[in-house]
């Protein structure tokens, strides 16, 4: 059975799951806070129909819910957000956030200060503290906090004798995947192609490029901003770069090289490729 997770949008018939996965979770992140049978009722009549609601679902079952509201600023304000005890530390609660942030860019919460976990995972995360307030259902204080949108950008990955082209752009020592950032109007195919053009006088159509996976990551020099990074596959394997705009030089590189020339999100692709058996450990 395959363990893999999925995000999808929350059904009626989860709401029982739901109930049960947010009263376990929210015992073990809030035991100071009593009244748990009115927050229960609170959370079926109220968050579960009015908010946007997305769940996290494993082999089938339920393991993770994240609540969005909105108001008149851009971006998205999580509500809630709660993974079954006997899921955390396995990433869900981060893929849930970048979920969110994939659809609305930034986003916004508020942490019980007296919750030390959810405060270190948010600020994994990214996110900074803005201001605090004492809850008015609880009397416990509250600490607000945000995250500005992702840089989204697309990359290529083109392997070549179990090594990854990487690039290096000029007055730069780190070395980046080809590709960059969208420009307006362009879907991300669009812009890839367009980036291999640009960099490496690469003519690969937009047809030809297939997803393989997102990375979720620090942009490299960005003061902490995170990175949603769209990577494909395609084109023909057999290339002759031409360096053109800012690149400076193109290189291969294997796991180890990749690990001390490049940037953070270049080192995660790097080690999706080797589980995948596309490069070697």
């Amino acid at each position: 059975m395959s363990s893999h997770t999925v995000i999808r949008r929350y059904r009626d018939a989860d709401q029982d799951a739901v109930c049960d996965l947010w009263s376990r979770a929210s015992k073990q992140a809030h035991p100071f806070i009593e009244g748990e049978g009115e927050r229960a009722r609170i959370l079926r009549e109220v968050h579960l129909v009015r908010a946007e609601n997305w769940v996290a679902e494993r082999d089938g079952v339920v393991i993770g819910v994240l609540g969005l509201r909105f108001g008149d600023d851009a971006g998205a304000e999580i509500g809630g957000l709660f993974v079954a005890p006997e899921a955390q530390g396995a990433g869900t609660g981060r893929e849930l956030v970048e979920h969110a942030a994939a659809r609305y860019g930034a986003l916004t919460l508020e942490v019980f200060e007296e919750n030390a976990r959810a405060r270190r995972f948010s600020a994994h995360l990214g996110f900074t503290e803005r201001g605090r307030r004492i809850d008015d259902r609880t009397g416990h204080p509250l600490i607000a906090a945000e995250r500005e949108a992702p840089l989204r950008s697309v990359s290529w990955l083109h392997v070549r004798d179990g090594r990854l082209l990487s690039v290096r752009t000029r007055g730069n020592d780190t070395f980046y995947l080809p590709g960059g950032k969208y420009e307006p109007g362009e879907t991300a195919r669009e812009a890839l192609s367009r980036e291999l053009s640009e960099e490496l006088g690469l003519r690969i159509p937009a047809a030809e490029l297939s997803e393989a996976f997102v990375v979720h990551d620090v942009a490299h020099g960005k003061n902490g901003r995170r990175l949603h990074m769209t990577c494909f596959t395609g084109g023909p394997q057999d290339i002759a770069p031409a360096p053109g705009r800012e690149i400076a030089e193109y290189a291969w590189f294997d796991r180890h090289e990749s690990s001390a020339r490049c940037a953070p999100a270049h080192r995660q692709v790097v080690d999706r490729l080797v589980a995948q058996g596309r490069m070697s450990a």
